[in-house]
C-alpha cells in the first residue's frame, strides 16, 4: 500500500469533504420532528403490546392458584 504524506491527504480530506451535501436546516428539523413522532409512536406501541402480555400473564397465573 503506498504511504501519502500528509500534505497529500489534507488535500483529499479537503476535496471529500467539498463533496459532502449537507441538510439544509428546514430538512433538519422535518427530520428531527419525525424521529419524534415514530418514537412516541413505537413507545405508544410496545407500551400496549406490553400492558396486554402483562393482562394474559397475570389472567394465566391468577389460573395457577
Amino acid at each position: 500500500m503506498a504511504k501519502t504524506n500528509p500534505l497529500e491527504f489534507m488535500r483529499q480530506v479537503e476535496a471529500e469533504r467539498k463533496k459532502v451535501a449537507w441538510p439544509t436546516r428546514k430538512e433538519t428539523v422535518m427530520t428531527g420532528v419525525m424521529v419524534l413522532i415514530m418514537a412516541t409512536l413505537l413507545g405508544l406501541f410496545f407500551l400496549g403490546v406490553d400492558s396486554f402480555f402483562d393482562a394474559v400473564v397475570r389472567a394465566l397465573l391468577s389460573l395457577a392458584q
